[in-house]
């Protein structure tokens, strides 16, 4: 049996007018249904991936609730970061979203990759209802500071208005954007069956009470770093006073002068924001390969809208300056990006007063931590278009960001490899003094356990994993040369604290780490050789081995490295040994479970009642506060242990471990037992797209064939963004087509590891009238840009005369749709108007036979935004 320690917690903000948060509807939801028959495997290990993937979504394994939400855990009995198995996070669905990515590439069927997305908009992204009073929000005055304190007992704490806080850059832009002040932004905790009672029901901005059923939004963690689970007191998101004291919960956390008021807030855990979008690149990458980008396009915009709002995590908590900011009153306020720290934070959080109460707030985080950076998602967001928020500096704030996580690793890597803790704008969460001597990351403060201290936040090696795993990815995609390199380091070190067996596994549980980086330096990066990681203990936790596996065979498929995918095969292989019939799962001793006892600091002369009638009062418990939990059936273990009995035995099914086993064995299918070569190259772009003919109902074209590292496996052909159809030659016809109607082609190549290039450069055709008899002259043209500089460009027009007899009569115009005009036409035989362009034969003088072609060169200035424009052809 493999000893589990405490998993990570997240810790949620104290600040601004307070923190409370809100609801969402109920939506009957199919998501838990088996899914249909999936089409062989063509290896054994993604055949395993099938078979993991329906024992998850086998109703009878209770991975999901009755409105289709996957719970934390199939058992309900389990105290980590949740407190309850059956509540949720929003870890638990962005794992969702990449396990159905996966099963979208392996069948085909993209159908639950959206489901997810539908499902998450209902629950766990805020609807306008649940967060009413955006429209209140000052961008010039975020939020009232409130300091953190080390340990709960500490709290309340007081809003200090005195603080300067910053300017806030997003807010403006973001809801000119979208038209809403609202926050698109998953809150990372639910309480799906309501068992605390609360009644948060989604979409309602309600307090609904015990008698609700379905799902509630709850809040957690907000007392300081040493506020691990077992010492939390839950609260409601909107909180209305119905429940705790007669100012609800929130004079637990905040103290103010005057009157309480009524109001919601909301918590982002911005790593699982982050991994959405990165399973909708996924999605997106695979689905584009098998020509049905179309079908998922509704939800990769949803990803790229959310990645937008992640942005706030982007800044400081209290927007203020980034580097050298230890003294709250003093330190300055920032303005614009000086108070953009550009890492993902743990947290960004926003809240208001309910309706007629006039004010909103948001803050960022200064804290970051390595294990929730996330450079595939920030490339794919700086990269790929798609997936590249609306914003107009979302683009440049995600390839900042990407330069300065790669940077953060760097800082970070110990003598040994493995990476440690992270950094602070805000020492102990107050803007205090660091340590004499502690090292800087642009001015921020080394923080060996940032966030929280019970456990610290890096000593699991689940964090190692799952950010290294990121890190393999962006290198698969993109081969970036730093990153293997910090990749290859970390995997030698890993490897060696990992033993396995045909039937077991140990790695590395719990980490302890010594000395410090050195301080940043971004043209000469030191050696850390006084930074050491050592292994405290080992253990078997099945989930962070699937990340562990992932990360080695990303790594070893574009590498070449065939001792990290045999350590791959070898860590799969023995954990398909620990298979049951809803998982794959192995024991866990939990001595941790003696805290069940353990006191719940509650401040002197503060009383209050919990929904079930639980008293919340000084000398609280953790158990005394959910007395719930002794009805539950694996109670009598954890009581026998309480009555001194030995610690309890379980075996877990959490629902992102079994996501992440499941996605384990896929990516090894993909990439190596499936014959994968680790080809992340796409194909060249097709040049020369022309188009060769036309009739009433049809467009044909021809274009000159793509090379590949590889071989070209294909192309797509797209008739605006519609797939008009595939072709393995550089030919195509595109059919069924309406007469006298412009259509504008593209076509993109692709190879058999799924990489798919640009679009090729775009061309318009014209069907012809459809009339019958004469055959009368007729002709096509297309527009190709040779050359753009930004305000000017050289393109060529092609005139194809399509019909029986030869004309020296004809007239092409090209047609600028959006925001571009033509300024300056450099060549006299042109006439320019506003959008239009015209050219005539009477300027030109030539004879085009049937079938031929002529074209002539043209060069313009223009303003506004450069696109293919429509082109239109006459010949009598």
């Amino acid at each position: 049996m493999s000893k589990q320690l405490s998993r990570r917690q997240f810790a949620t903000a104290a600040g601004g007018a307070f923190l409370a948060t809100a609801i969402a509807p109920a939506v009957t939801r199919a998501a838990s249904a088996a899914p249909a028959a999936a089409p062989a495997a063509t290896d054994a290990y993604t055949q395993q991936f099938l078979t993991q993937y329906k024992k998850i979504k086998d109703p009878a394994n209770g991975y999901f609730s009755a409105a289709g939400i996957p719970y934390h855990s199939v058992e309900t009995l389990i105290v980590e970061a949740p407190d309850y198995g059956h509540q949720t996070t929003s870890e638990a669905f962005s794992f969702w979203m990449w396990l159905e990515a996966t099963y979208g590439r392996v069948t085909g069927d993209w159908t639950a990759f959206n489901n997810a997305w539908t499902t998450a908009e209902h629950y766990i992204i805020p609807q306008h209802v649940d967060q009413p009073s955006n429209s209140s929000y000052n961008p010039s005055s975020p939020a009232t500071y409130a300091p953190e304190w080390p340990d709960p007992s500490s709290y309340p704490s007081p809003l200090n208005t005195s603080v300067a806080v910053g300017q806030d850059p997003l807010a403006t832009e973001l809801s000119s954007t979208y038209g809403t002040s609202d926050i698109y932004g998953m809150h990372w905790l639910i309480d799906v069956d309501n068992k605390y009672g609360y009644g948060n029901t989604p979409g309602t901005g309600g307090e609904a009470g015990p008698t609700a059923t379905g799902p509630s939004y709850i809040n957690s963690y907000q007392r300081g770093a040493a506020e691990s689970v077992w010492k939390t007191i839950p609260q409601p998101t909107t909180d209305l006073f119905q429940y705790g004291g007669p100012n609800g919960y929130l004079d637990l956390f905040v103290a103010q002068s005057g009157a309480y008021s009524k109001q919601w807030k909301y918590t982002t855990a911005p790593d699982a924001d982050a991994r959405a979008v990165q399973a909708a690149y996924w999605a997106y990458n695979w689905a584009s390969a098998q020509g049905a980008q179309g079908q998922i396009a509704g939800s990769v915009a949803k990803a790229a809208k959310m990645g937008d709002f992640l942005r706030y995590s982007l800044f400081d908590k209290y927007f203020k300056q980034i580097g050298n900011c230890t003294n709250a009153s003093t330190c300055a306020a920032g303005t614009g990006r000086g108070s953009e720290h550009y890492l993902l934070a743990w947290y960004y959080a926003w809240g208001g007063a309910e309706p007629g109460g006039g004010w909103a707030w948001r803050i960022g985080d200064g804290a970051a931590h390595q294990g929730y950076q996330n450079p595939l998602a920030v490339w794919a967001m700086s990269n790929v278009a798609a997936l590249t928020p609306m914003s107009p500096t979302a683009k440049s704030d995600w390839t900042a960001s990407l330069t300065r996580q790669m940077e953060f690793y760097q800082w970070l890597q110990s003598a040994e490899g493995a990476i440690a803790g992270g950094c602070t704008n805000s020492w102990e969460g107050q803007y205090g003094v660091p340590p004499t001597g502690d090292s800087t990351f642009y001015g921020m403060a080394y923080d060996w356990e940032p966030v929280y201290h019970d456990p610290p936040s890096n000593n699991w090696f689940g964090m190692q994993a799952w950010s290294m795993e990121r890190l393999a990815e962006y290198y698969y995609v993109t081969g970036n040369a730093t990153a293997k390199k910090i990749l290859g380091k970390w995997i030698a070190w890993a490897a060696s604290v990992t033993t396995v067996t045909a039937t077991s596994f140990q790695i590395p549980s719990t980490l302890g780490w010594s000395g410090q980086p050195d301080t940043w330096n971004p043209a000469s990066p030191g050696t850390n050789a006084g930074l050491h990681v050592s292994v405290a203990e080992s253990g078997s936790d099945v989930g962070v081995a699937a990340a562990y596996v992932k990360t080695l065979t990303y790594y070893a498929a574009k590498s070449g490295d065939s001792a990290s995918a045999a350590l791959a095969k070898s860590l799969l292989d023995a954990m398909a040994t620990y298979a049951d019939t809803a998982g794959i799962a192995t024991p866990e001793i939990r001595t941790d479970y003696s805290q069940f006892n353990g006191p719940v600091y509650v401040p002197s002369g503060w009383s209050g009642k919990m929904p079930n009638g639980d008293p919340i009062a000084p000398g609280a418990t953790f158990i005394s506060i959910r007395s719930w939990y002794k009805t539950d059936p694996a109670w009598p273990k954890v009581q026998a242990y309480l009555n001194g009995g030995t610690a309890p035995t379980f075996t877990y099914h959490r629902f992102w471990a079994q996501a992440d086993i499941a996605m384990a064995y896929a990516v090894y299918g993909e990439l190596i037992a499936g014959g994968g070569s680790g080809d992340t190259t796409p194909p060249t772009v097709p040049t020369g797209l022309t188009v060769t003919g036309t009739t009433s109902s049809s467009v044909s074209l021809s274009w000159t064939a793509s090379t590949d590292n590889v071989a070209v496996t294909g192309y797509n052909v797209y008739r605006g963004t519609t797939l008009a159809g595939t072709t393995t030659t550089t030919t195509f016809t595109d059919s069924a087509l309406t007469a006298s109607t412009h259509y504008t082609y593209t076509v993109s190549a692709y190879d058999a590891a799924g990489n798919v290039s640009a679009a090729s450069t775009a061309v318009t055709a014209t069907t012809g009238t459809g009339s019958t008899g004469g055959g009368g002259p007729t002709c096509t043209a297309t527009y190709t840009v040779s050359s753009d500089w930004g305000n000017g460009f050289n393109g060529n027009v092609t005139i194809t005369n399509t019909g029986t007899t030869a004309t020296k009569s004809w007239t092409v115009t090209w047609t600028w749709a959006g925001n571009q005009t033509i300024t300056n036409v450099w060549n006299a035989a042109e006439t320019q108007t506003g959008k239009a362009v015209t050219a005539t034969n009477a300027a030109y003088n030539n004879v085009i036979a049937p079938g031929a072609s002529t074209s002539f060169g043209f060069g313009a200035s223009y303003s506004g935004t450069n696109a293919a424009p429509t082109v239109t052809c006459t010949a009598t």
